[in-house]
């Protein structure tokens, strides 16, 4: 009898779930001790990454250090960032960098030395970036570094279903064995066994009803983390971007904040400046304080956007300087060398997470968490531009080193079960997924977006309690599907995020509530710990 290859039964050394800066950052860095598989839902480069427009923070020039890029952070964190979490990260910020020269990424250069933009809340110019498309340089060359490296199997179109553990399995240990994911293009659940899974699955943006991600921002890491046992923190700051173009035929296409780094300020319809009524930084302000002041100013005068004027500059500036936003914004028959931009806030990046240590472990081992998709104190309450990027890099570099030094070369990964759906069926209710996918982005938006209160929260959580009990029986009835995956995954998100809100009774960084405008005397993460009989 022959042996046969079961196509949906796969196994590795290390499953890597994300293909953003992150992913393929640990997989590079993996490749040469064995076999790495990169699970990515849609194209490798359909992330967050790609879109990424602004730059890397990272201390590069003479003028600045450490200390003062670590100050910064905190300040723009609230007072809730771990300071070990921010040294650690800014002193690995140049080594990251260099990395990223030697994989062949082209930052924007001066003369003869590269070019550092400002961003708000930075004291110093220290974004290194490519044009206004750093994510498309580095996801771009990461791309082509990950398909020339015979180690590194890429599976596109698969989606991550659910985390495979010891538990799941009626082992006493609850390590992460692999993953059950879904092969889009066959319709068919598979099986990754791996001795190592890292989620860099990115942020759950795609919660909200406006948002800049791309569609993939469904909080599928932080959602099957959870399941498997993992605890999560300061989910409830989210980062809304001020500043998104506005207009019925962009799909959240994000405005840089580098725009105002380089003197772009915000007007009223009438012409008027109002960034400096608020505060002293005016447009520099860090950006959950230029968010909730548009969100102010549209509310107070019933307007629908507001508007980013950079138009004084000198046009050579602007369309050397923003390539892509100069091109963008003509589509819709803006030309920002003479019109301001209509702007409005869109849900952009999650601060919380997958709560990692300055390794990227999660709770349960075998699993790591990296980039958007972890908490590992950096961000606090507020993130501060272009330390994402830099988070990314560092990170994936900590797991990858904390894997190697854990690695047997003798060690094979485990034999798991196959998935079961032979007691479901085809949906012929389509329509359910849909309603409750509106339904719940739109309640995130009002009740649980860039201003709060008591009333609101409870509101939401009630209506993500039903949502959740249809979804789960959908699930349990129905075959999955991509749009089931992601439902199923932002409900158990919204859920953290409204009872991360509800446990801080203050308002700090990202997290405003009418309720308690003022900070508390402690600064405190909240921490949610999952029971056993969670879903």
């Amino acid at each position: 009898m022959k042996n046969t290859i079961n196509p949906s039964q796969h196994t590795t050394d290390v499953l890597v779930i994300g293909s953003g800066a992150a992913g393929l950052s640990v997989a590079l860095r993996l490749a040469h001790l064995g076999k790495i598989t990169v699970l990515s839902k849609a194209e490798v480069t359909e992330g967050s990454t790609f879109y990424a427009q602004g730059g890397i923070a990272a201390v590069l020039d003479e003028s600045d250090s450490v200390d003062s890029h670590v100050e910064d952070t905190l300040i723009a964190g609230a007072g809730l960032c771990d300071e070990k979490a921010v040294r650690y990260t800014v002193e690995h910020s140049r080594e990251a960098i260099e990395w990223l020269i030697e994989r062949g990424v082209m930052f924007s250069k001066e003369d003869e030395s590269y070019h550092l933009t400002r961003e708000g809340g930075h004291s110093k110019r220290r974004i290194i970036h490519s044009d206004d498309a750093t994510g498309k340089a580095v996801s771009t060359t990461l791309v082509s570094a990950v398909l020339n490296e015979p180690n590194i199997n890429i599976l596109e179109h698969y989606i991550a279903v659910d985390l495979i553990t010891g538990n799941k399995l009626g082992n006493d240990d609850n390590r992460c064995h692999g993953a059950y994911v879904l092969n889009l293009k066959k319709d068919r659940v598979e099986t990754i066994s791996a001795r190592f899974v890292v989620l860099a699955t990115g942020g759950a943006s795609k919660v909200y009803l406006y948002t800049s991600n791309p569609d993939v921002a469904s909080g599928d890491g932080i959602a099957m983390a959870w399941r498997a046992g993992c605890s999560v923190a300061n989910l409830e700051f989210n980062q809304f971007h001020p500043t998104c173009l506005y207009h019925p035929q962009a799909r959240s296409f994000l405005i840089s904040e580098a725009l105002r780094g380089e003197g772009a300020v915000l007007l009223r319809p009438n012409g008027e400046r109002f960034m400096p009524e608020y505060d002293e930084r005016a447009e520099l302000a860090p950006r959950d304080i230029v968010a909730r002041t548009i969100d102010h100013e549209i509310k107070k005068h019933g307007i629908e956007c507001v508007y980013l004027d950079i138009s004084h500059k000198d046009e050579g500036f602007i369309k050397g300087h923003f390539p892509t936003i100069y091109s963008r914004c003509l589509e819709f028959g803006l030309d920002i060398t003479k019109d301001a931009i209509p702007v409005v806030p869109a849900a952009h990046y999650t601060c919380g997470g997958v709560k990692v240590d300055l390794n990227s472990r999660t709770d349960v081992s075998g699993l790591y968490a990296v980039g958007e998709v972890a908490c590992t104190g950096l961000h606090g309450a507020n993130r501060m531009a272009s330390n994402s990027l830099l988070e990314c890099l560092v990170f994936a570099q900590a797991a990858a080193n904390d894997i190697e030094a854990q690695w047997d070369p003798n060690q094979s990964p485990p034999v798991l079960p196959p998935w079961d759906e032979s007691q479901v069926t085809d949906s012929d209710e389509e329509v359910v997924l849909s309603h409750n996918w509106h339904e719940l982005r739109q309640l995130m938006w009002d009740y649980v977006g860039i201003v709060r209160t008591d009333k609101r929260l409870q509101r939401a959580l009630r209506r993500i309690e039903l949502l959740k009990q249809e979804i789960h029986e959908y699930y349990s009835n129905f075959k999955v599907s991509n749009d089931l995956i992601e439902l199923r995954n932002l409900v158990v998100v919204a859920e953290l995020i409204v009872r991360c809100a509800m446990q801080r009774k203050e308002s700090r960084g990202l997290h405003y509530t009418l309720d308690y405008p003022k900070l508390a005397k402690e600064a405190r993460d909240s921490y949610l710990v999952p029971l056993d009989n969670h879903s």
